[in-house]
């Protein structure tokens, strides 16, 4: 077979199984409540099939470059997330989206001016959540939360997206090398969709609060950045994959539980 053949019906494998892990989520994501849906949408729905993909293509220490080259553009990520809170509370979908965006392109391409190391990621993400998570605190809640009702071109056009990126991950990596990679593997291509298509159908404060939310969940996405980065070398992509992945998974489930206690606690 052709090499160029060959790796075309490669991707378009890679493509599938991506598409396909998000499909799942979605389904998930829309039979809980806004503080689940939001715990499931800081799962690395997009990166994690985009590294595991990377991973086939390339080595560890590619890896640890990669993800270190994430590590700061998860503090990017916030400051897209605490835009489009503040934007959706009165501005339509493609305009609080929009803006959203221009934050995270424009902070992305400022990061890209430095040359990072794990320290630097660390401070990084420290100052992002140390600025958005008290941010988000007001625009948690909402007196009523609408009925999400879904349309046909929901989830394909979410599996479709991140799809989409995938492809574009494993394209340019040959080419562009790790930081580009790992910069272009957290583009917020999951939470892009999802806003766009529950605004206009909730309304903007009641997509915020599920996105205010996702605080720290975010923040254990980035401990699970970090722990790839450290781990891909010395242990292999596909354990220190793994590991990230269940850093990322306990984080969110403790989350959960102690949602959960405070909960009970308020009832007593």
């Amino acid at each position: 077979m052709p090499t160029d053949l060959s790796f075309i019906l490669l991707l378009a494998l890679r493509m599938a199984l991506a598409a396909a892990l998000v499909v799942t989520a979605s389904m998930v994501t829309e039979r809980s409540g806004p503080v689940i849906g939001a715990l499931i949408a800081t799962l690395p729905i997009s990166a994690g099939p985009s590294y595991v993909f990377l991973a086939l293509d390339h080595n560890a220490a590619f890896i640890s470059e990669s993800a270190l080259a994430s590590f700061p553009i998860n503090a990017v990520t916030m400051f897209y997330c605490l835009a489009y809170v503040v934007l959706a509370q009165r501005r339509s979908a493609v305009v609080s989206v929009g803006g959203a965006l221009v934050v995270w392109i424009g902070l992305a391409v400022i990061e890209r001016l430095f040359s990072w190391t794990l320290l630097g990621g660390f401070i990084a993400n420290a100052i992002a959540f140390g600025i958005c998570i008290p941010a988000f605190k007001r625009f948690q809640h909402v007196e009523k939360m609408p009925l999400v009702t879904r349309r046909w071109y929901d989830i394909p056009l979410r599996a479709i997206m991140v799809a989409t990126l995938v492809a574009i991950v494993v394209s340019l990596s040959r080419w562009v090398g790790p930081f580009v990679s790992g910069t272009i593997a957290l583009f917020p291509v999951v939470l892009s969709s999802v806003t766009m298509i529950l605004h206009p159908r909730i309304g903007g404060p009641a997509t915020a609060a599920m996105i205010a939310n996702g605080g720290w969940g975010m923040m254990g996405f980035g401990v699970a950045i970090a722990v790839l980065h450290l781990a891909a070398v010395p242990l292999g992509s596909a354990a220190a994959l793994s590991l990230a992945l269940a850093t990322s998974i306990v984080w969110n489930i403790l989350l959960w539980w102690i949602g959960r206690r405070k909960v009970a606690t308020k009832m007593r």
